[in-house]
């Protein structure tokens, strides 16, 4: 079983899993591009049960009906995502990760809603949503 930690930008909010990761990817949506400011944001999950936060209790943020956003109350930095529909995952920021040398993204998501101006060429599969 592995143990991973991950942190925000100034170390404030962190946090630790066990287990296993269940999926890893690319998210190309509107509502992550503007949470994070970038073209795309590049997520893994993992299993609620075995993860938590370590450091500060994270600020919360609804952004739509089934999705809340986890972020710094001191720096700002995104931290999670959590949504309705996968109650039994937490969803994080790759680059969130203490060690993230060995993150490799497994698909492309709302490949639909992509920046026209990001050149990706790659062989993920590609989801025109979740």
């Amino acid at each position: 079983m592995t143990s991973k930690t991950g942190r925000c930008l100034c170390g404030a909010v962190r946090y630790a899993f066990a287990g296993e990761i269940i999926w890893t990817g690319h998210c190309h949506c509107e509502s992550c591009r503007r949470a994070t400011s970038s073209p795309v944001t590049s997520f893994f999950a993992v299993p609620r049960d075995g993860f938590s936060f370590t450091g500060d209790e994270p600020g919360a943020y609804r952004s739509s009906p089934n999705v809340m956003r986890r972020f710094c109350r001191t720096c700002g930095s995104p931290v999670a995502y959590e949504w309705d529909g996968k109650p039994g995952e937490v969803h994080l920021y790759s680059t969130s990760l203490d060690d993230h040398s060995d993150f490799v993204a497994g698909r492309h998501d709302f490949w639909n809603e992509r920046v026209a101006w990001l050149n990706v060429v790659d062989d993920l599969p590609k989801h025109e949503d979740e």
